[in-house]
């Protein structure tokens, strides 16, 4: 099967004559057999046997994670080429918006999912690696980070657990810790995320992080290799045995046997990394890159081809040059090495010198590897001897499938016969409030440093000193001498996603609109992380169809395009597949940064309810704490949705409101706990035809609790089609029904029963 190549150790001929399942498996390849039998036909044509290392690389260029073979043929019905009057700048590692007139924001948006469930803490850090280098590649400075996670329940038994599967509590203290050491020492705040829990999530977590960025527009670098002769220069961290394999473990289901695959995860270093972006930057003012791209998925095997095929190029490598971790690492491991802290510049000769002088200036290890070619091959050489020559768009084209699918039902349904009317509505709201999902998560947001840098304005807690409540969106002030702001946001409901994909994701993207809006932030553009489980399973695509239908016609509507994201599939083990996680952030412009609002009470202004409250009970909390399935879930209506939000930023930017926070999960009575627990009570009259404990619990799109300032009532309720005032400030938190108090609650044990669940869990 192997055939030692003459003069080159540790490189074999493969023969392709025989079994190809078994070549595959010998060489620890993830390509399907009708891959196999395409790759075998090349080779033919080409007549001759490939290389061990030519054939790996075909393997990580054609996996799921780098070619989206499975969700491509959706994604370009659907998300792909989505028409807006925001003008995307650029859509490469980074996606590139305007800012201003003088700068452009960029937005990075990964998962780290696979590599989380075996190793959390180097998961999640190299996650944030990762996306860090995918904003630095563009000329831009990162100024956040953004953090959503999705794990199973906390109280799962242990005995309970699959063969391999680790703890959700040992897997979300790893995690976090894990975003933490590598955020902190890098010096980037971590600004906003989520956390959410669900049964399915517990063998297989979801790690997603995002990255905001900001360039100065003539500094706006590209991801291609500039002409032919520019020379490839190897920058950061050295080539190691870690994340071998990486992508195409991340393109596979995760089993018992898993945990053999631990080398495939990488191994962070953000030591080495920081000053690595400061030399990126410094490079690339300096005018002397004609390209640059960050080493991620797939490592040398597919930055060199793509940096040169992107420019219209080929390339020609000399692999021994290559600064390695360990010795006598086989070419194959070197090629595709997904090790961290690696950069590629692309360099004309005569800048060679000045770039690797100002890479020993910065302690930062570079050197030269290759240059580019006119022909579009890439071509590798090790010790003299050609190893690789292959075809780029042979190799970057890869596969594609249109898988079948069972699109599920996208009719929400009729209201199911309401529960019994609870005993006592003040245990019950308790209830909600401690449910991990809502209870507060300063356990993970007080582990981040969300100031460093001083650029952050509205921070992920909000509020007075040791009576902070959840904000809706951070801000961000990207430029000193500008009072122009970035808010960043994220959301998903995997409870609601999995009731009904279809409206679950148009909720989502209407939440992310809300929630900026609650700050006073027009949303700008999205990204989005499509975690999905095995897409060779009808219902799993027709999940992922539904979903990516609900993210063109939310998109459409709100006339915002998405400009960074990835597909993650595969995401199940044997107990089944994850919730349908269309992880969304959402990126909002605010014009002045003075007038923002933040969501806890003030002791003065009255308390109004925007936005009409429906029965529309299907997969909300107070649902799920009483055991009701029930397909009525929340449905979105952006005709009246999209004028009352721009009336509410107007209010806000007029000094009408003093705050604000969105109607979301556990409904309008978290809503208001949320903001009373900065100190300030409130009395809130209930005034719908609807049952108490609906009008309390219902979580329907579309509306916010306000504070009006004391004067501007009138000019608050006559800018919107349904705006009421429903409360006032107090020293409790009080809930009436026509005139009728069902609900009295002291703010300090309501803030204790929503501090204490998750630090009892993990602390």
């Amino acid at each position: 099967m192997l055939e030692p190549v003459p003069n080159a150790k540790n490189v074999f001929y493969v023969n392709l004559e025989e079994n190809l399942s078994e070549v595959a498996s010998k060489l620890g390849l993830g390509l399907l057999p009708d891959e196999m039998e395409k790759v075998k036909s090349y080779f033919e044509s080409e007549k001759r046997k490939p290389t061990d290392v030519e054939l790996q690389a075909i393997d990580q260029a054609w996996s799921e994670h780098c070619c989206y073979k499975s969700s491509k043929p959706v994604l370009e019905e659907t998300v792909f080429g989505l028409k807006s009057s925001k003008k995307v700048i650029a859509r490469e590692d980074a996606g590139i918006m305007e800012f201003d007139d003088k700068h452009y924001y960029a937005v990075g948006l990964e998962s780290h999912n696979h590599p989380s469930a075996l190793d959390p803490y180097g998961g999640s850090a190299t996650g944030i690696g990762g996306i860090l280098r995918d904003v630095v590649c563009m000329g831009a400075q990162p100024i956040a980070l953004i953090d959503p996670l999705f794990f199973g329940n906390l109280d799962t038994p242990r005995e309970a657990l699959a063969e391999g599967v680790k703890h959700p509590r040992y897997l979300m203290g790893g995690v976090v810790a894990g975003i933490r050491d590598y955020g902190n020492r890098v010096g980037i705040p971590t600004v906003a995320g989520q956390v959410a829990f669900h049964p399915k999530y517990t063998g297989n977590p979801l790690v997603n992080v995002g990255c905001v960025g900001i360039v100065e527009k003539e500094l706006m670098i590209h991801s291609k290799a500039g002409d032919v002769g520019d020379i490839y220069i190897l920058a950061g961290g050295r080539t190691g045995r870690d994340g071998i394999h990486g992508v195409t473990f991340a393109s596979r289901d995760l089993d018992a046997g898993s945990d053999d695959d631990l080398g495939a995860v990488q191994l962070g270093d953000p030591i080495t990394k920081e000053p690595l972006m400061h030399l990126c930057l410094e490079l690339n003012e300096m005018g002397i890159l004609t390209g640059m791209k960050d080493l991620g998925g797939g490592g040398l095997s597919c930055v060199v081809g793509e940096l040169a095929l992107d420019g219209g190029f080929g390339a020609r490598v000399d692999l021994e040059k290559v600064h390695l971790k360990v010795e006598n690492m086989p070419p194959w491991e070197i090629w595709v090495s997904e090790s961290q802290e690696r950069m590629m510049f692309t360099v004309t000769p005569k800048n060679v010198e000045k770039v690797l002088e100002r890479c020993k200036a910065w302690d930062v290890e570079a050197v030269t590897i290759g240059e580019v070619i006119a022909e579009k091959r890439n071509i590798v050489n090790y010790n003299g001897v050609e190893i690789l020559n292959l075809d780029l768009d042979f190799t970057t084209g890869g596969p594609v499938y249109k898988r079948p699918y069972n699109l599920p039902d996208y009719d929400v349904g009729e209201a199911v016969k309401l529960p019994s009317y609870p005993e006592n509505i003040e245990e019950k709201i308790i209830d909600v409030i401690r449910q991990p999902e809502v209870a507060s998560k300063d356990w993970v947001i007080r582990q981040y440093d969300h100031e460093v840098r001083g650029k952050t304005v509205l921070k992920p807690i909000q509020g007075p000193i040791g009576k902070e409540v959840p904000g809706d969106s951070s801000v961000i002030k990207p430029v000193d001498n500008s009072w122009k702001g970035l808010a960043l946001t994220s959301d998903i409901n995997p409870y609601l996603m999995e009731a009904n994909p279809y409206h679950g994701t148009m909720s989502a993207v209407e939440e992310v609109c809300r929630n900026l809006a609650s700050v006073g932030a027009r949303i700008d553009s999205l990204a989005d992380c499509l975690c999905f489980g095995n897409p060779q399973r009808p219902d799993i695509m027709g999940q992922f169809k539904a979903s990516c239908e609900a993210l063109r016609d939310a998109a459409t509507s709100i006339d915002v395009p998405y400009v960074s994201g990835n597909v993650s599939l595969y995401n199940e083990t044997a107990d089944g597949a994850i919730p349908p996680t269309p992880v969304l952030m959402g990126i909002g412009l605010v014009d002045d940064i003075r007038k923002c609002v933040t969501s806890d009470m003030k002791k003065e202004g009255t308390i109004w309810i925007v936005g009409r409250t429906k029965e529309e009970m299907g997969a909300s909390l107070y649902y799920r704490t009483l055991g009701i399935e029930c397909k009525n879930v929340p449905t979105t209506d952006f005709s009246s949705f999209i004028p009352r939000m721009e009336q509410l930023i107007q209010a806000i930017e007029n000094g009408e409101v003093v705050a604000c926070h969105d109607i979301s999960n556990g409904g309008l009575a978290l809503t208001i706990i949320e903001m009373a627990m900065s100190g300030t009570g409130a009395e809130i009259n209930l005034n719908s035809d609807l049952r108490d404990d609906i009008e309390l619990f219902s979580e329907s799109n579309g509306r916010w609790v306000v504070q009006v300032a004391p004067g501007f009532e009138s000019k608050f309720e006559k800018r919107f089609d349904f705006a009421e005032k429903i409360g006032d400030v107090n020293d409790k938190i009080i809930f009436n029904k026509n005139g009728e108090q069902i609900a009295k609650l002291q703010i300090d044990k309501v803030r204790k029963e929503w501090t204490n669940p998750i630090w009892e869990r993990l602390a």
